[in-house]
């Protein structure tokens, strides 16, 4: 993309590192550090995002990048829904529920925009 150099420049990534590093602040304590499958599959869907920003933007065309962010933004989605099996069998409290689901939301909007941005540049 003109005007990015790496992938560390990508807002959307360094919002999803953010993102990244609260859920593995979330999940490495209580009753979430002993439940390996909802741990380790929030986990593995939240590095999904940035992962998926960073290997689309290496890429070599704009539709891979496209399809990348695609995955990355779908990413956002399973780790809020993950939050909510964590909410119903109380190892987040809601307030912690809220803010962790509005940070997904934000990665969502930007993966969302960045998207439609990638999408209308010529090939």
């Amino acid at each position: 993309m003109a005007g990015i150099g790496r992938f560390e420049d990508i807002v959307a990534w360094q919002k999803a590192r953010v993102l990244t590093r609260e859920i593995y602040l979330v999940t490495a304590s209580g009753g979430f550090a002993k439940d390996f499958g909802l741990r380790d599959q929030i986990r593995r869907a939240s590095v999904s995002v940035m992962a998926n920003i960073a290997e689309g933007f290496e890429r070599a065309g704009r539709a891979e990048f496209h399809q990348f962010l695609v995955v990355a933004k779908a990413s956002c989605a399973e780790v809020r829904s993950h939050l909510y099996v964590a909410l119903d069998v109380g190892y987040i409290t809601e307030d912690l529920f809220r803010g962790l689901s509005d940070m997904t939301e934000e990665v969502g909007r930007i993966i969302g925009g960045l998207r439609r941005t990638v999408n209308q540049i010529k090939s």
